[in-house]
């Protein structure tokens, strides 16, 4: 039985301009038509007052770092302090609860606009490494918590094998911390992921957690996985200096090179942070099509410093933007943030259009997690629609036809007012309608976890 729905768009933004008045049919999930200069709500549509915008890709999230908020902000600090917390948070988690966890930060995500997340998944087993019954079960709460919250996934199964880089052909063994991340070999790995299946709203990807964590002779194990599935595969990339150091010692070529010479990179690859890099790297990346997904919230809540971006692109790496650890979960942020570093550590302005950034966080992140189908407000696409008010403290004032920049740089996720997956109204005038109390499902998760 097919179901139709008819969405009446008070203003809406066609990747080029903001239309007013925009009827938009969907049926069984995916647009059919759209129209313009439609002055009024045809009778039976559901009205989205505000800026309406393709639903936001939130192209890499560590679902359980978000256990962390503020309390990794006491006192100062590294990313390798900062880690040795997040392996306390990691340690406690079982599939319940990351299904809880996962289930409210997904919920956060979908009142943020985000209709689809790209989780790098790599808590696999028990604290002590041993396979659950279920080998998946950890990544199956996953994909079941999306599906209860709204939203579309992309679970980026990640192979994380080893501690650190020990010599050109080994890599040091996971620590007790790290021991329920590893499947032992790539090839463990693959046969293990390999079980999980795609569904309506989740697609499976895969995952390098980083050089320094899968040894540069399995490398090639899981890009030829992912190349044969034609799936996505992400991977940390220079996020920090220390990775860098390491690698060139050991190999004596950068991080870039290494994954380079081992098959990784390519145009459904997506590096993670892609932070310090040589010109060399930056041109290895472009002109391989390898897409870089830019964190800023996370990189600056770090402190690992300001990426290449604008070179990155012109080199030919696409940009996607994700929240990473959940220092906050505001893709409008993420984007708005790309743009001000840029603007700090150039002391220039204007590197990036409202438009390119509002792309960066729909249709190219969308692209990234393998959903091509998924991120612009055209007849064929997938009906994943965001609102954001233009009447709030934020967003009042300004004219209508500059909603994509008051979108991208004055409003936040608090003004996002509906978020529509697949045609399914989620987040109803700032509600989320089918998780009734999120910050509360957030703080019970939350709480199970120091316990």
């Amino acid at each position: 039985m097919t179901t139709r729905t008819t969405y009446w768009l008070e203003y809406a933004w066609l990747d080029t301009c903001v239309e007013p008045g925009v009827a938009v049919e969907v049926a069984d999930g995916r647009v059919t038509a759209v129209r313009t200069e439609v002055p009024a709500p045809p009778s039976g549509a559901e009205i989205l007052r505000g800026l309406t915008l393709p639903g936001l890709a939130n192209a890499h999230s560590h679902a359980f770092h978000r256990a962390l908020r503020s309390t990794v902000q006491v006192g100062s600090g590294t990313f390798w302090t900062w880690r040795e917390l997040m392996y306390s948070f990691a340690d406690r988690l079982t599939p319940d609860t990351y299904h809880a966890l996962a289930r409210a930060v997904y919920a956060e995500m979908a009142l943020a606009g985000i209709s689809c997340v790209g989780e790098f998944h790599y808590v696999h087993h028990a604290p002590d490494g041993t396979r659950y019954a279920d080998p998946n079960a950890m990544g199956e709460a996953l994909i079941a918590a999306a599906a209860d919250a709204g939203i579309r996934i992309t679970l980026l199964d990640t192979a994380y094998l080893s501690a650190a880089i020990l010599n050109e052909h080994r890599g040091e063994p996971p620590n007790a911390h790290q021991r329920r991340f590893s499947d032992g070999s790539a090839e463990a790995w693959a046969e293990r992921c390999s079980v999980l299946k795609e569904r309506d709203h989740a697609r499976i990807g895969a995952a390098i957690h980083s050089v320094r964590a899968v040894p540069a002779g399995q490398l090639a194990t899981v890009a030829r996985w992912a190349e044969d599935r034609r799936s996505p595969l992400h991977v940390h990339l220079s996020e920090q200096t220390a990775e860098n150091d390491a690698c060139l010692a050991a190999h004596g070529v950068t991080p870039t090179r290494l994954l380079a010479d081992h098959g990784v990179l390519g145009p459904r690859t997506t590096g993670v942070h892609n932070t310090h890099l040589t010109d060399e790297d930056i041109a290895l990346l472009g002109g391989t099509g390898t897409g870089t997904c830019m964190c800023p919230t996370t990189e600056r809540d770090l402190a690992d410093g300001i990426g290449p971006a604008v070179a990155l692109q012109r080199a030919g790496s696409p940009l996607s933007l994700g929240s990473d650890s959940h220092a906050v979960i505001d893709l409008l942020e993420e984007a708005r943030a790309m743009e001000l570093n840029e603007r700090l550590r150039t002391r220039t302005r204007g590197h990036w259009t409202a438009a390119a950034l509002l792309r960066a966080a729909s249709a190219d992140g969308h692209a990234a997690l393998g959903w091509n189908d998924a991120g612009a407000i055209e007849t064929g696409m997938l009906a994943d629609l965001t609102t954001i008010a233009l009447d709030s403290v934020r967003t009042a004032g300004p004219v209508p036809r500059l909603g994509a920049e008051t979108a991208v740089f004055a409003a936040t996720a608090a003004d996002v007012r509906h978020t529509v997956v697949a045609g399914r109204h989620v987040v109803r005038d700032g509600a989320h309608t089918l998780v009734s109390d999120v910050p509360q499902a957030l703080a019970r998760a939350v709480e199970a976890l120091r316990t």
